[in-house]
């Protein structure tokens, strides 16, 4: 058996349907919020709930957490929209279809919308988040996918037989283009290619799945409750967050001469940590029912527009 030359990426990462272009990424992402809903879906109604509740949560949820993902890329890198060097446009901090949603904003304000969603519904927040984290795990790793059709966030240059093979793109057709760049590094003229790279994406890609597959079995093995689910997800994304992040090699913010979101990947582990062993570690058991008060028949029938036979 022959080892591959390299692991090929995409020459294009958009279609024109007439004149609508669709953008892979988008639709990476898209794929990623149902797939997320799906997985939440049947670990919610095995917890007790239903799954009409879910579908009005992630409304809440995707949108908010869109909007954070994004805030949080533009408060940390101003400097690709807001200071006026060549190349960058203010406007351009709208297309999210060209990437950028930082994991940090989009689970913070997606934890937000998910508690919305929740209150609406009577539901307790930590059993829906509960629910929701090997989701969550599944749409990441499915979103990584976005960023090889981009031909972006990938590693330092390698020969390692799995090397992934970098396109410079034109970010206005989303064409690979000879003689362009990607990043720091050029295609030489008459080549579209720009190097062979550690394919970032499919480490990632491959670390959250197998994450999500471990704290699915912790939470069967231990009957897991109280946020600690959602913790174990906190604490297995952002342990391997930090190690693929020291591999990058696109546009990135330093404090002390590390990357930026190696830093915060740091602190938010400490965070799920200290909330894993604050309420009891693989102890302390689960909630009995995800509803603050159970509804009854007649109540859910009036919330959903019908009438209380009991009313005179």
């Amino acid at each position: 058996m022959h080892p591959l030359a390299a692991i090929p990426s995409p020459t294009r990462n958009l279609i024109h349907i007439g004149p609508l272009p669709i953008h892979a990424y988008a639709i990476c992402i898209i794929i990623g919020i149902f797939a997320a809903i799906a997985v939440t879906t049947r670990r919610f109604v095995e917890r007790g709930g239903k799954s009409d509740d879910i579908w009005d949560i992630a409304g809440w949820t995707v949108v908010l957490g869109i909007i954070g993902g994004r805030l949080y890329h533009l408060i940390t890198d101003p400097e690709l929209y807001f200071e006026g060097k060549p190349g960058t446009s203010p406007i351009d901090a709208f297309k999210i279809w060209d990437g950028g949603l930082g994991i940090w904003g989009a689970i913070a304000l997606g934890f937000l919308g998910a508690w919305i969603g929740a209150r609406r519904h009577n539901l307790r927040i930590l059993v829906v988040a509960d629910a929701m984290a090997p989701g969550l795990l599944l749409a990441q790793a499915i979103g990584r996918w976005g960023n090889w059709f981009n031909n972006e966030l990938f590693g330092a240059p390698t020969s390692l037989p799995w090397r992934l093979q970098i396109h410079c793109l034109d970010a206005t057709t989303g064409v690979a283009i000879p003689g362009g760049t990607n990043g720091r590094y050029a295609c030489p003229p008459g080549s579209t290619v720009a190097g062979y790279f550690h394919p970032t994406f499919l480490y990632e890609c491959i670390w959250n799945i197998a994450v999500a597959v471990v704290i699915v079995w912790l939470d069967r093995r231990f009957r897991l409750g109280r946020g600690k689910v959602f913790s174990l997800y906190v604490m297995g994304y952002t342990l391997g967050r930090v190690w693929i992040e020291m591999l990058r090699e696109d546009h990135a913010n330093h404090i002390l001469g590390v990357r930026l979101n190696v830093w915060t990947s740091i602190v938010v582990f400490v965070g799920g940590l200290a909330w894993f062993l604050a309420h009891g570690g693989f102890n302390g058991g689960r909630e009995a029912s995800p509803y603050w008060k159970q509804p009854t028949v007649d109540a859910e029938n009036v919330a959903h527009g019908g009438h209380d036979d009991a009313a005179p």
